[in-house]
């Protein structure tokens, strides 16, 4: 089992990313997806996740309007698109995988298998 997360980097406030985690060695189709995030010194945080159709997702309030989780179940990938990045977002944002195809909670445990993380740094 492999989720590979790619696409994080330094941008400006205001910018936008998009985080892309491919996967790998398990049935992608009938898992759910979601996206953490850990700063330097904090707890981890969840982010969004999305069902493994996509028909359901779920957006943290902190970047709610700002930040939206998406896949690609042909391309066993997920995104995170981020828009209107502020600095409190500079992270390394893990994505993660649930065997509970319709789970879109925030509680880590519920999660099975995790990527390596990837480093977004947002300043001027």
């Amino acid at each position: 089992v492999q989720l590979q997360a790619s696409g994080g980097g330094l941008v400006q406030p205001g910018g936008s990313l998009r985080l892309s985690c491919a996967a790998s060695g398990f049935t992608f189709s009938v898992y759910a997806m979601s996206w953490f995030r850990q700063a330097p010194g904090k707890e981890r945080e969840f982010v969004a996740a999305i069902s493994r159709s996509g028909g359901s997702t779920n957006t943290a309030d902190s970047v709610k309007g700002r930040f939206t989780v998406s896949r690609d179940n042909n391309k066993n990938t997920v995104y995170l698109q981020m828009n209107s990045l502020k600095p409190e977002d500079t992270a390394v944002y893990y994505c993660a995988a649930t065997s509970g195809g319709f789970y879109i909670g925030n509680v880590p445990a519920m999660y099975t298998y995790w990527g390596q993380g990837t480093l977004v740094t947002v300043s001027s």
